[in-house]
């Protein structure tokens, strides 16, 4: 979310700074420095947790985290829950969830003495997840599995939701030994058994898009809705895939808000006749009126659910894919141990592996003697990602994961 109210916001100025069509340096002689606030509090007993940034200049990559703030939340009873600075994030000092009937007002105040405040808001109703469910369609011409969700509130009271997704997927490197390669010298090399796991990794994606439904214009309150299409040939079904979806029920003003949000960060043509405006939420500079300040106070109930599978349950007849090629006719995995100038013998490959051990882009993976008496050899190495799935994965088996 954060990147989209970054662009939102920033979108503004790129459409006065294009007002011809010369190439032109894009610079922020403009530049506003906004507080980005990030706070949805749940009805979940848990730390709830709140981000703030600030917006930086177009030339200029990155959030900048807002440090030293002092942050807390006041319920209409009095209750102060305090949030502690914990590395990007403020973090609740205690555990608690929001309460129905209840409302709740967020205070901030910045290292620079501003204190910003939010509206009163109140916990929306709970609509449970009953389904996730998974379906194998052809999609642009395209194989693969359509994952959605399914929930039904018969009090016909949430109407407004967002949904967010974590996928985890199992890994396993198709040419993984249990020895590694490292080089000695310039010319040389030692092979030493693997202390590490290697063979056996994890991915792990957020999705990073809003993702919303209405049903206030249908007959029941009844959601069906798909959230993520995944190619068939996608590497990360390949072995065993996980994904949990969170589903927020929204009051109309947050789904209001939401939905503008990603209808500004989807507008690509920054030429259009329709400009963006600043789009302002429901928090408020106590110091000055008129400054802005992106973000919303969300008080919402969540649900959440997660289903495995594996590859074959889906695709019993289709082939996995990794995420490279692996395959023993794949380029550049035999290697001539040996060092004589191209000119002299271009099969000599002694240097680009040595390299390759080094730079970290290949794994060792098995020599044969191609002469006794010189002992030199041919060595097969593939992409490290092939024998080595934590030069780009988690080694890591998560808390969660069921196989």
């Amino acid at each position: 979310m954060r990147k989209l109210l970054y662009k939102s916001f920033l979108l503004i100025a790129i459409c006065f700074i294009y007002s011809c069509t010369e190439p032109y340096a894009l610079q922020s002689d403009t530049f506003e420095n906004v507080l980005v606030v990030e706070a949805t509090i749940t009805n979940e007993l848990k730390k709830q947790e709140i981000k703030l940034s600030r917006t930086y200049p177009l030339e200029e990559s990155g959030s900048k985290i807002e440090k030293g703030a002092t942050v807390y939340i006041v319920d209409n009873n009095g209750n102060r829950y305090d949030f502690q600075e914990n590395n990007d994030s403020y973090i609740s000092n205690t555990i608690f969830q929001a309460q129905p009937n209840k409302t709740y007002e967020l205070h901030i105040q910045t290292s620079d003495g501003k204190t910003y405040v939010s509206n009163r808001e109140k916990l929306t109703s709970v609509s449970p997840i009953t389904e996730i469910s998974k379906e194998i369609i052809i999609k642009d011409n395209t194989k693969g599995v359509q994952l959605g969700v399914k929930s039904f509130d018969p009090t016909n009271s949430s109407k407004y939701y967002r949904f967010e997704y974590e996928e985890t997927y199992k890994i396993i490197a198709p040419k993984w030994v249990p020895i590694k390669a490292f080089r000695t010298s310039l010319t040389t090399y030692e092979l030493s058994p693997r202390i590490s796991e290697a063979k056996v990794c994890y991915g792990f994606k957020k999705s990073n898009s809003i993702i919303q439904l209405a049903t206030n214009t249908l007959l029941e309150d009844r959601v069906n809705l798909p959230i993520r299409f995944i190619d068939s040939k996608d590497y990360i079904i390949g072995n065993r895939y996980s994904i949990l979806i969170k589903q927020y029920v929204q009051n109309l003003e947050a789904y209001t808000y939401y939905r503008t949000l990603s209808q500004l960060s989807q507008n690509q043509n920054i030429l259009s006749q329709n400009q963006p405006g600043f789009l302002s939420g429901n928090i408020r500079c106590e110091n000055n009126t008129k400054e802005k300040v992106a973000g919303f106070f969300e008080i919402a109930s969540v649900s959440e659910k997660r289903i495995f599978f594996n590859f074959s349950d889906l695709f019993p007849n289709d082939e996995p894919k990794y995420i490279v090629n692996c395959s023993d006719d794949a380029p550049n995995i035999k290697y001539q141990f040996c060092f004589e100038p191209p000119r002299v013998n271009p099969h000599c490959k002694g240097r680009e592996f040595l390299a390759g051990l080094e730079d970290k882009k290949i794994a060792y993976h098995s020599e044969t003697t191609l002469d006794p008496v010189t002992d030199l050899k041919l060595i097969t190495a593939y992409d490290i990602k092939c024998g080595d799935c934590s030069s780009f994965a988690s080694n890591i088996k998560p808390a969660f994961w069921i196989d």
